[in-house]
């Protein structure tokens, strides 16, 4: 990790800092680190890591141990699951919704996530892919009106990232996702809300399903009952 001494914006910095740590693998899944041992890597005090480290806690990455320090955590199959069920439950209807008070400013946003997407894709960059592709996600759940969902969505997605899961190149290809994403925005162009509802659902749907089950397929267990197979939206 960097130092980040006395930063402007100090404490989303260090947010910041400490959760890329952990999705690159920086700060080891399963292992213990002191706040003290952490504040001294990033050069500030101890106060606002503790501060950062009960966000991220609270985001299910890492856990406080009495008298020992913070482990980071492991994604599971289980939580996987319990990602995509609770994004089923909020971005499906979110997506009704933002469709529904659409404005052209709106779907132009949405329009060059999605001009980013392609391009990377054209190239082949992975890491430029999945930045339009996350901003193409917050752009709809904020354009919701409820921007705390917004936030609680894209805050799920780290918990994927945390495990070091993808399904580019193992379960599809960027075109194939691109594709997916392609036809959300050419139903929320033409204004059709329950039809970019029901293929947001879809999207889901079977991002879960693949991810879900190639990651079980690599690990040996067993995939999680729960099912994903609740809409988010009542289809008429």
């Amino acid at each position: 990790m960097r130092q980040i001494g006395n930063d402007a914006n100090l404490a989303g910095k260090i947010l910041d800092e400490l959760k890329s740590a952990i999705v690159n693998g920086e700060l080891v899944a399963g292992s213990l680190y002191s706040v003290h041992d952490l504040a001294e890597r990033l050069g500030v005090s101890r106060t606002p890591v503790r501060e950062a480290l009960i966000q991220l806690a609270e985001r299910g990455m890492v856990r406080f141990e009495r008298n020992r320090g913070v482990r980071i955590l492991q994604t599971s199959l289980h939580d996987l699951e319990e990602v995509f069920a609770i994004r089923l439950l909020l971005e499906v209807p979110a997506t009704h919704r933002a469709v529904t008070q659409r404005t052209a400013a709106w779907v132009k946003e949405l329009g060059a996530q999605l001009k980013a997407m392609r391009a990377a894709a054209e190239k082949r960059d992975e890491a430029t892919f999945m930045a339009a592709d996350r901003r193409f996600h917050e752009v709809i759940n904020e354009a919701s009106g409820n921007v705390r969902l917004a936030r609680y969505i894209d805050s799920l997605r780290d918990m994927v990232l945390l495990r070091g899961a993808s399904t580019v190149d193992t379960s599809r290809s960027l075109s194939d996702i691109l594709g997916e994403h392609e036809e959300i925005f050419a139903l929320i162009e033409a204004g059709k809300a329950d039809e970019a509802a029901e293929s947001m659902r879809a999207h889901l749907l079977n991002t879960a399903r693949l991810l879900i089950g190639q990651e079980a397929a690599a690990s040996g267990d067993p995939v999680p009952p729960v099912s994903l197979e609740w809409t988010g939206y009542p289809r008429r």
